[in-house]
């Protein structure tokens, strides 16, 4: 698939430390260190049918919170992405989203 893009996502962090996304499939315990293909098959009443992984190539995305009143923390890590095209998205969306078909959630570096 060639060399990966890096890039953003934003994500829920549970109080166990483990990560999940913040609104499709929430439950799922997302990996890090492992490759995941998009699951096109998610949909959520209330969303917009989106399939692929939606990340950033900024940790930029002024619609979304980072910490909620309910108490839950949201946390930007890099992603690798394979398979990656570009949707246009309004500034206050933070522009331009990568959907990618493929993703790795990359260890933190202190």
């Amino acid at each position: 698939m060639g060399t990966p893009t890096i890039g953003w996502k934003l994500f829920k962090l549970r109080k166990n430390g483990t990560l999940g996304s913040l609104f499709i499939n929430a439950s799922a315990v997302l990996p890090v260190g492992e490759w995941m293909d998009a699951e096109n098959c998610h949909e959520k009443k209330g969303y917009k049918y989106r399939p692929f992984w939606h990340c950033c190539y900024q940790c930029v995305a002024p619609h979304l919170k980072e910490r909620l009143a309910s108490g839950e923390q949201r946390v930007w890590r890099q992603v690798a992405m394979q398979g990656v095209f570009n949707m246009d998205r309004p500034e206050s969306q933070g522009g331009a989203w990568c959907l990618a078909g493929r993703i790795k959630i990359l260890q933190e570096t202190m």
